[in-house]
């Protein structure tokens, strides 16, 4: 029987059996430290969005071990009785820092860190990669579609072809985020209180014996919001004069139109003019099928006259590049109050991890705002507001700059300390509203769609000293 509201089991399975092993090796206790982090931003942009925090948080709230899981694990005949005497009598004792939602974010942050007894910290991999993941790659996707659009609303139409329920719900929460305007996921309004939005489909007009009929049936009913489907046989021989029809004769008190196929720029143009025409200015067109960033900005481009779009399957799926990357390593171990690093070394640069626990900067100018830079540093260490602070790229050591006329801010915040949540996840619109105040720090640069100026993400020199040190080490052995 599968428990729907206890996702404690939604692991890979080896996160149980390294647990397991930790037990009877003795290490139950022992104290590590991993960071989730990621190592290249999707379609090759210059920026993600971290989404998912509020989900992680429930769900290291809600840990706990069922009869029911017991039972099924020891019919693994996998597992001894005391590892399953702890997980009957498991109780979340780890620290959880993390960066808030709507943060922008780069490769190798340590977005997430989890500090506590290895049996924890290691367990709780795979949802934390699962909800990051996916939430900031939608996010991240509709960031770019919402730029695209040059401030006209976009609206998340992708439901019924994201990759499962969950997918849809947390999908229009994360697009939610990251700027659009609202949903058609009439479940995440009721949850999340992300606006539910939408008009009709084709089958409404098809049950209709003419598209006058279907139109001014849906006006009587709905004269708030009339948003009309113009394209369910012809657009502008038959579409778009019935619903001028329409609207000149029951004045409905919002006008709009809705074409969702065919030659975009072509045809919004068509029909803007048949509309002015009709004495209709204030109607407006919203435009869906098959959307992303690149075809907005080509068609607003091309003169396009589009009021608002409905995105669906290229942004709930960000069908361009559907995963994420996101990944979940061991950074430390902690042995009689002493942090000792840990590293995985490989002989691919971006694949070599940043050891140690570790706070995380954002540089930011004092006279615009923008940010500069960000920088990792072991804990403890801080960054002086001082002029002349030198930053390096840490692959490229002699690639150096020095940073005049800034100011310091700690990334990340605690989510979890000794298993007890320390941590209220804001309202969706206070987040909503602080991801468009940070996007409003990134350099124009950053913000290109192709070829976009890499945001700096340097090491301390004390951090870089460590990392470079366990490389020796290992390459002595």
């Amino acid at each position: 029987m599968v428990n729907k509201e206890n996702l404690t089991m939604l692991t890979d399975f080896y996160e149980i059996t390294m647990a397991n092993g930790y037990l009877l090796s003795g290490m139950k206790d022992d104290i590590a430290y991993f960071d989730m982090f990621f190592r290249r931003i999707p379609d090759r942009g210059g920026y993600a969005i971290m989404a998912g925090v509020e989900q992680v948080v429930d769900y290291l709230d809600n840990l706990e071990f069922t009869d029911e899981d017991i039972e099924y694990l020891r019919s693994k005949n996998s597992f001894c009785e005391e590892f399953l005497d702890y997980l009957k009598n498991f109780k979340f004792e780890c620290d959880v820092w993390s960066v808030p939602e709507g943060t922008p974010i780069f490769p190798h942050e340590p977005l997430v860190t989890v500090r506590g007894p290895v049996i924890q910290a290691q367990f709780v991999e795979t949802m934390i990669l699962l909800v990051i993941n996916h939430q900031s790659l939608v996010a991240t996707k509709s960031n770019r579609i919402v730029r695209a659009a040059q401030g006209r609303p976009v609206m998340e139409f992708g439901s019924r072809r994201a990759h499962g329920t969950a997918a849809a719900i947390f999908g229009a929460r994360a697009s939610y985020i990251a700027g659009c305007c609202g949903t058609a996921c009439t479940i995440s309004d009721r949850d999340y209180d992300i606006p539910a939005l939408g008009t009709m489909a084709h089958s409404w007009v098809q049950m209709f014996p003419d598209e006058y009929t279907a139109f001014k049936k849906y006006a009587e009913i709905y004269p708030q919001n009339c948003i009309l489907l113009v394209d369910t046989y012809n657009v502008l021989k038959t579409g778009v004069p019935a619903a001028i029809k329409v609207f000149k004769e029951l004045k409905p008190a919002k006008m709009g139109i809705r074409i969702d196929s065919g030659d975009i720029a072509y045809l919004t143009k068509r029909a803007r003019r048949m509309l002015d025409e009709a004495g209709l200015e204030d109607c407006s067109i919203t435009i869906s099928n098959s959307l992303d960033e690149y075809i907005i900005r080509d068609v607003i481009f091309e003169g396009a006259k589009i009021d608002a779009f409905g995105v669906g399957e290229r942004l709930i799926t960000a069908m361009s590049e559907p995963v994420f990357g996101g990944v979940y390593k061991l950074s430390a171990l902690e042995k009689n109050g002493k942090i000792i690093p840990k590293i995985k070394i490989s002989e691919n640069v971006e694949k070599i991890t940043n050891p140690g626990f570790k706070t995380l900067y954002r540089l930011y100018d004092k006279e615009s705002h923008k940010a500069l830079a960000d920088v990792m540093t072991l804990d403890g260490e801080t960054i002086p507001e001082v002029d002349g602070y030198e930053i390096f790229d840490p692959n490229a050591i002699w690639k150096k700059k020095k940073l005049d006329n800034f100011y310091v801010k700690n990334l990340r915040v605690q989510l979890f300390k000794h298993g007890k949540r320390v941590y209220d996840c804001p309202p969706i619109e206070e987040v909503k509203k602080y991801c468009a105040d940070q996007m409003e720090t990134l350099w124009e640069e950053t913000l290109r769609f192709e070829n976009p100026q890499t945001y700096y993400v340097d090491l301390s020199r004390k951090l870089w000293n460590v990392k470079n040190q366990l490389i020796e080490e290992h390459n002595a052995k």
